[in-house]
């Protein structure tokens, strides 16, 4: 059985987010839904500075079996992205 990170809080979408500090937050998608996308071939993040709100899209992940939106679990501003990812 999968174990679930209590400091993870979830979206009905598959994205996580977790506070690191007062105000800052990291978020990503979940174990799952990387299985369910299987290869990731590109990942279209938001940049460092931008605006993003609540529920909206704010980026997209393409997989060698389909393409998904990615949805911003907080409204905030983008202060860091993964590089790793670009």
């Amino acid at each position: 059985m999968a174990s679930v990170p209590e400091q993870l809080k979830y979206t009905k979408e598959h994205e996580w987010v977790r506070e690191v500090s007062t105000n800052r937050y990291r978020v990503g998608i979940t174990d799952y839904a990387q299985v369910a996308l299987g290869d990731i071939v590109y990942v279209q993040m938001p940049k460092v500075g931008e605006s993003v709100t609540a529920d909206a899209v704010c980026g997209e992940v393409e997989s060698t079996k389909s393409v998904s939106e990615i949805f911003a679990p907080v409204t905030g501003v983008v202060v860091a992205i993964n590089e790793t990812l670009s």
